[in-house]
């Protein structure tokens, strides 16, 4: 791995090849961690499938809840990787050291908070998903053995996030692809029993799962301390309020998007719950085959994030507007063809997890519409990622309320319950709401309305240092 250097003047090549060719070199190992990443959930629900499918429903509803927690993790990540993009992008690499380990302390402070939140409370928040009682036995289960070590899953989004603002999109991705092979045979292990382990079913599934983040997280806090541009100093860890408090500011947008998510997530899943087990099982099993999809945009929205990030730090905002056109781009031709893919093997997709023929039909079904809409997913993960590396983590929390509350939960109950289309109408209302979204993002990003300038930070280059908020925008070429 090499180590992060001047990342100020590594991430402005001239040309728009160059830049492009930077884009991919952070994208494609981005995807490739968020590939892996997602494996381990899909591992789990293989194996898990051929446990029973009330073990499928049990780790999906659980795993509603546990996205909850993700989407806090997760808004920590971005705002740390915005705020080390700026730092790094402004010349203050002393800042960007610190407010990196700032945001491992607030990574173990909310992993303890969720665990308390698990250990005290799993029957209760499964219970909200309206799912069966034999479901609600094993998820419960599930749930506390995963849930209670929630610092694992903290640190890992936080850390990852760390190294992919200092621009190093290898490392987390060298430890996902670690801890999936760990992962997959861990499952193996502990559902089906070696040697002296006892075979554990649903129980296995989630301990390999914590094992896996155990490593996970110890991997990603050696590379950080191996980091040139992030190693640790003690006199860092003592709890700073400011920089607590910005890393607060700036990733309570990004939760409360999350939030709004999962929030609605939840009402429609009652929706989906609503049709039968078998009908939610087929949208477990089509969901975990589509993330991937995701994962090939959220890798370009990160890509976008650390390149717009570094340049708004520097002060260089038609680059950071040529590298957002420039990732929007190719993430929308490459999950296209992504998107014809999923069109025409769902089928065989939904035959490799189940032989219930009326189960697989609603996983291709629901495989076909999603094709579709993989284009316009593209756009809206990346100029989401564009939005947040501008500083500008609000307008994305609010139109995802406006999408997921007014566009989707009602087009899901509309489309699904009313209209009788099952789950065919539930993946025609997320595509919907995908298309709403990214035309309001593109309007927005096309309007000059992305950045949130008085958030970047002052560099000693392009604005001087006491540019304020008002002389801001005339700095910025008039954004």
């Amino acid at each position: 791995m090499k180590e992060h250097q001047d990342t100020s003047n590594v991430l402005s090549p001239a040309s728009d090849k160059a830049k492009i060719k930077l884009v991919i070199i952070l994208a494609v190992p981005a995807v490739i961690e968020n590939f892996f990443q997602t494996a381990v959930g899909f591992v789990d629900i293989y194996f898990v499938s051929k446990i029973s499918l009330a073990a499928v429903s049990a780790v999906g509803v659980t795993n509603a809840i546990l996205a909850i927690y993700f989407a806090l993790f997760m808004a920590i990540g971005v705002a740390a990787n915005v705020r080390i993009a700026n730092f790094l992008g402004a010349n203050l690499p002393e800042k960007a050291r610190h407010i990196a380990q700032q945001s491992i302390l607030l990574a173990v402070l909310f992993g303890i908070f969720t665990g308390l939140l698990t250990l005290i409370f799993a029957e209760p928040l499964l219970k909200l998903m309206g799912i069966e009682n034999d479901v609600l036995e094993i998820g419960a289960l599930y749930f506390r053995i995963v849930g209670i070590p929630s610092i694992f899953m903290s640190l890992m989004f936080v850390m990852s996030a760390i190294l992919r603002g200092a621009g190093d999109t290898k490392s987390p991705m060298y430890v996902s692809i670690i801890i999936n092979i760990v992962h997959a045979f861990l499952d193996y292990v502990f559902i089906y029993g070696l040697l002296f382990i006892p075979e554990m079913g649903i129980v296995g599934v989630a301990f390999a799962t914590v094992f896996s983040r155990m490593l996970g997280s110890i991997l990603l806090l050696f590379y950080i301390n191996r980091s040139k541009a992030l190693s640790f100093r003690r006199d860092y860890w003592k709890p700073d309020k400011s920089h607590l408090l910005e890393l607060t500011t700036l990733g309570a947008p990004a939760a409360g998007e999350r939030l709004v998510m999962r929030a609605g997530q939840i009402v429609y899943f009652g929706f989906i719950v609503a049709l039968g087990t078998n009908a939610f099982a087929a949208h477990q099993i089509a969901s975990n085959v589509e993330v991937f999809s995701y994962m090939i945009g959220y890798g370009f929205a990160t890509a976008a994030t650390i390149l717009v990030g570094q340049q708004i730090g520097a002060k260089k905002f038609d680059e950071a507007k040529r590298y957002a056109m420039l990732t929007v781009y190719l993430g929308f031709g490459t999950m296209a063809i992504f998107g014809a893919i999923l069109f025409f093997l769902g089928d065989w997709a939904g035959s490799f997890f189940t032989g219930d023929k009326l189960v697989i039909n609603d996983i291709s079904i629901a495989l076909r519409i999603s094709g579709i809409f993989q284009p316009f997913l593209a756009v809206l993960l990346i100029l989401t990622g564009v939005f947040q590396g501008a500083n500008n983590t609000k307008f994305p929390m609010y139109l995802t309320a406006i999408g997921m509350w007014a566009v989707r939960t009602i087009l899901v109950y509309f489309l699904a319950i009313k209209l009788e289309l099952g789950l065919a109408g539930v993946w025609i209302a997320i595509g919907i709401d995908i298309v709403f979204r990214a035309i309001v993002l593109v309007v927005q990003f096309l309007r000059g309305k992305w950045m949130a300038l008085d958030k970047a930070p002052e560099s000693e280059a392009h604005c001087h240092p006491q540019t304020t908020k008002e002389n801001m925008s005339a700095c910025a070429n008039n954004y």
